[in-house]
């Protein structure tokens, strides 16, 4: 099981209606193939920048290949992602054992 996990900012600049349909497209991530256990959260300790993050897990490297190459992925990098993230940091995990 590979958790991929992104942490974020969101550029100060955005308003409220921004920020809403900006996280309605992250949410529409959920629906490309062999995502599972997504999730966006809310960051809430003082002892970093971010304000958010976006977790989602897969059963092998191939899916998260799948799913980092995929169309819907791509656009949303480049529609949504890009204009609207300030800072981010990218983690991607694997079971110790």
């Amino acid at each position: 099981m590979l958790r991929h996990s992104v942490i974020l900012k969101l550029n100060p600049s955005l308003t409220e209606d921004e920020q809403r349909a900006f996280f309605k497209a992250v949410d529409a991530l959920a629906t490309i193939p062999n995502v599972q256990k997504f999730e966006v959260l809310r960051q809430i300790s003082p002892k970093n920048k971010f304000e958010y993050g976006i977790s989602m897990e897969f059963e092998t490297q191939a899916h998260y290949d799948t799913y980092s190459n995929h169309p819907q992925h791509i656009a949303f990098v480049e529609n949504w992602w890009i204009p609207n993230v300030e800072d981010f940091l990218e983690i991607d995990y694997l079971p110790v054992f």
